[in-house]
């Protein structure tokens, strides 16, 4: 065997190895960003909304966060979900520090935690927020993912930036897609370039690969902003739906120029910033001068497009911003004062930290229908939820307040013979009354105490009759048969059912 090399193919060698050895991520990466950078070890504690009564057992969950100015760990709000118990521990230090949740925007997936002990922040240096990086830069995510306990460094590029739903919330935001591995454990963890927060990782796509999504710079900025005026409010939004106006048609019908683009209002939510200001059939032309094309996005930097409400997010509520619109062929300058995101206006809300609502009377379990509702049914909820009630999730509300009002489940009883079947039945009237939302159910429900009959009115029609006075007497004897303490929990206030 020859085991002479010659010195072109041992300089070839030599450049290899030069290469191989400057590549691994711990030879390149600053190591002060792996000290700032955190376990997070959560317990938390998840109502059954399939018996609201109770509470499903603690679970352990771990994710990542990094420390920045003022002895705060910046982290994803689905890590610390429903939380009892938080502690966190750095790398190197095999101690762990109890830690505590300051704030949260489920909205935006984001949380900030502090420490009691601060010897965790003993000679770290603070994370700084970068900006919103450049297509195609160099991206690496630190956290803890599953597959072990020391801090992992994953490397990619940043491939994509425009507005995606954020999955913990259902609403949409900037997001910036890259293709540096994000697992279970990684939520919460910075993606650093020039060694500064560009995003933290919040989600991937389990039907892809190699497809992972961070929480940008520009809204953690605005998280961190907000939080400083002293109140935090969270995201402003306009409250309207809009259309595109794609279709040569639709902009000759709405009165546009050749060159005038914008986007169709095709709803405006009650009690919403635009409520007043805007009209239906109204076509917004501009937000604080920035034009919206036909397909309702606009540039954000040269070339790049997202969704308008990336000139909308970008306010604080509070803040005034222009809108130029094309009303019946005249253009008109309006102002609008921002507040609120929409998720109020959702007819099917998402619920946060909060115990589920229910009514118990003659064995009938009412509750609120919301996605906590059909999570009942797992992570595939919105294939197996029931089809008559994923219909309802996708509407708006039409009236301030108003929510969908469910005959859950049924306690069999000789109270409620004939009824036992029942389950997942949309309740529409009271005694021939409608009900807005489940507060005014409930105060329905209680009134007329000289009436002989409950009658409970679903969406197809169908009455279910009870005998007003038995169901109540008959109340405490089927909740102790079910072992249930409580016969009603209603959110707005501390009250339980009595016969009237």
């Amino acid at each position: 065997m020859n085991i002479i090399v010659s010195l072109a193919q041992l300089f070839t060698l030599l450049v290899i190895a030069s290469i191989s050895l400057s590549d691994p991520l711990a030879a390149i990466a600053n190591p002060d960003i792996g000290q700032a950078v955190v376990k997070i070890y959560v317990t938390s504690n998840s109502p059954d909304y399939d018996s609201p009564w109770n509470m499903l057992s603690p679970m352990a969950v771990t994710g990542s966060g990094s420390i920045i100015e003022g002895g705060q760990i910046l982290t994803n709000a689905h890590v610390v979900e429903n939380q009892t118990f938080i502690q966190v521990r750095r790398q190197g230090d095999p101690r762990r520090y109890q830690a505590h949740l300051l704030i949260v925007d489920e909205d935006v997936d984001l949380a900030l935690l502090t420490v009691d002990d601060h010897r965790l922040f003993s000679g770290v240096q603070p994370l700084q927020l970068g900006q919103l990086p450049q297509l195609q830069q160099e991206v690496r995510v630190y956290g803890y993912p599953l597959g072990g306990d020391t801090l992992s460094i994953t490397k990619g590029i940043i491939s994509r930036i425009e507005h995606q739903m954020y999955v913990h919330s259902y609403e949409s935001f900037l997001a910036v897609q890259i293709d540096a591995a994000i697992n279970p454990g990684n939520s919460g963890g910075p993606a650093i370039v020039n060694d500064r927060i560009v995003g933290i990782a919040t989600q991937s796509r389990n039907n892809a690969q190699n497809i992972g999504y961070i929480v940008p710079a520009p809204i953690i900025n605005h998280f961190l902003k907000d939080i400083r005026a002293g109140h935090y409010h969270g995201f402003p939004s306009l409250g309207v739906r809009f259309q595109s106006l794609e279709n040569p048609a639709q902009r000759e019908k709405y009165g546009l120029s050749q060159d005038q683009t914008g986007a169709l209002v095709v709803k405006i939510l009650p009690g919403s910033p635009a409520n007043k200001k805007l009209k239906i059939d109204d076509v917004v032309l501009k937000i604080d001068g920035h034009t919206i094309a036909n397909d309702i996005s606009v540039e954000f930097r040269p070339k790049e497009w997202t969704s308008l409400d990336y000139y909308i997010q970008a306010h604080q509520i509070g803040d005034v911003i222009n809108v130029n619109i094309l009303r019946q062929g005249e253009i008109k300058s309006i102002q609008i004062i921002l507040d609120k995101t929409t998720d109020v206006f959702d007819l099917v809300p998402l619920e946060f930290n909060v115990l589920p609502r229910y009514y118990i009377i003659g064995g009938l379990v009412f509750t609120p229908l919301t996605i906590n509702y059909f999570k009942a049914w797992g992570e595939n909820w919105a294939k197996d939820a029931p089809d008559k009630l994923l219909v309802l999730w996708y509407p708006d509300i039409s009236t301030e307040g108003q929510e969908v009002v469910l005959l859950h489940k049924v306690l069999a009883y000789d109270t409620n013979a004939g009824y036992q079947d029942l389950r997942d039945v949309v309740i529409t009237k009271v005694n021939g009354e409608k009900i807005i939302n489940f507060r005014d159910f409930v105060r329905q429900v209680k009134a007329s105490p000289n009436d002989d009959y409950l009658v409970f009115e679903d969406d197809r029609g169908n009455k279910i009759v009870l005998n007003r006075k038995k169901v109540f007497e008959d109340n405490k004897k089927i909740l102790s048969m079910y072992h249930i303490d409580r016969e009603s929990y209603l959110g707005f206030e501390e009250e339980r059912t009595s016969q009237p």
